[in-house]
C-alpha cells in the first residue's frame, strides 16, 4: 500500500475528493491517500510541496507557476478546474471605500506572498491601470486573518473566492465592491518531482479516480443541497456556482496553454521571467 498525501483548500471545489475518499476508491487500488485542508491557500501549499508535507496539491494556476519558476521541485500534471475563479473584492462593512477605484492607494490583505490573494491583487491593479509597484500588502494568513484585518483597519480590502466569502457578505462582515475573474483556468494538480519519478502509475490512478468523479459531479442527486449544507451557503449561490464551474476532462495540460498563461502573468507583472513551459509539466 503506497502512502500519498494530497492537499487543497477546504472549499466546494474539492468536494469530489471527499466523495472518492469516503468511498475508499483509492484504497481499493492499493493507495493510502490522505487529505489535508489548507485554509491558508496556494502559498501554504507551495511551501508544503517544497518540504514534502504533501505529495499532490490542488493549487491555483498562477501561484504554482510562479513557485515552480522560483525553484519548487514539482510539476503541473493537469488542470483540475478549467473555468476561471471569481475573486470577490471585499472591504469591511463600515469601510469608507465604495468602489474598486477607491482602493488604488489602499492596503490589501493577502494570505501570504505568492498566494492567489497576492497575485490577483496585482492582476486587479493592472486591470485598473494602477501602478503595481506601489501596492501595499498586509500578510494575514487566511480568511479569518482577512476578517480580522478589515475589521480592525489593519488592511483596507481583501480578495478571496466570491462564493466562499458570500456568507460573510450576507451577514454584514464584508461588503463586496466588485469581482476580478482569473484570466486563466483556476486550479491545477501539482505533484512533487520525487513522487512523479518513483510512482507515476499510482499518480495516474489517483487522477483517473478523481476525474471520473468530477465528470459526473453535477449529476449527483441533490448535490446542490449537499454543498449548500456542508459549506454553509445559500442554495441559489451554490446553484449559480455549479452553473459556471467546469472541471477538467482528464486531458493533460498543454505547453501552449501554459505559455499563454505565462505571457499574461508576465504582462501583469505577476512573474519577472518566463521559462520553457515544458519545464512546468509533469508527464505520466
Amino acid at each position: 500500500m503506497l502512502n500519498l498525501k494530497v492537499g487543497g483548500v477546504p472549499e466546494h471545489f474539492n468536494y469530489p475528493w471527499y466523495i472518492t475518499l469516503k468511498n475508499k476508491e483509492y484504497t481499493k487500488k492499493g493507495i493510502n491517500l490522505r487529505w489535508s485542508d489548507f485554509p491558508g491557500g496556494t502559498g501554504d501549499m507551495c511551501k508544503a510541496l517544497r518540504n514534502g508535507t504533501v505529495d499532490i496539491a490542488i493549487v491555483l494556476t498562477e501561484g504554482i507557476i510562479k513557485d515552480i519558476i522560483n525553484g519548487n521541485p514539482s510539476k503541473i500534471i493537469q488542470t483540475f478546474v478549467k473555468s476561471p475563479l471569481i475573486w470577490g473584492i471585499h472591504v469591511g462593512a463600515n469601510s469608507k471605500f465604495k468602489t474598486i477605484q477607491d482602493l488604488e492607494h489602499a492596503t490589501v490583505a493577502i494570505s501570504r506572498f505568492g498566494s492567489g490573494s497576492h497575485l490577483m491583487a496585482i492582476v486587479n491593479a493592472y486591470n485598473n491601470g494602477w501602478d503595481v509597484t506601489k501596492l501595499k500588502f498586509k500578510v494575514v494568513g487566511d480568511i479569518q486573518g482577512g476578517i480580522d484585518a478589515l475589521t480592525t483597519g489593519e488592511a483596507d480590502y481583501f480578495m478571496w473566492e466570491h462564493f466562499t466569502t458570500k456568507p460573510l457578505v450576507d451577514n454584514g462582515t464584508f461588503r463586496r465592491v466588485g469581482d476580478c475573474p482569473t484570466p486563466w483556468p483556476c486550479f491545477v494538480v501539482a505533484v512533487r518531482d520525487e513522487i512523479l519519478e518513483n510512482h507515476p502509475k499510482e499518480v495516474a490512478t489517483v487522477l483517473n479516480i478523481i476525474n471520473n468523479c468530477t465528470s459526473d459531479f453535477k449529476k449527483i442527486n441533490n448535490i446542490d443541497a449537499t454543498l449548500a449544507d456542508r459549506y454553509e451557503q445559500q442554495l441559489e449561490d451554490i446553484q449559480e456556482w455549479l452553473s459556471i464551474t467546469e472541471w477538467n476532462d482528464g486531458k493533460p495540460i498543454s505547453k501552449n496553454i501554459l505559455t499563454r498563461i505565462q505571457n499574461k502573468m508576465e504582462n501583469f507583472n505577476v512573474i519577472e521571467k518566463k521559462i520553457d513551459s515544458g519545464k512546468l509539466i509533469g508527464i505520466l
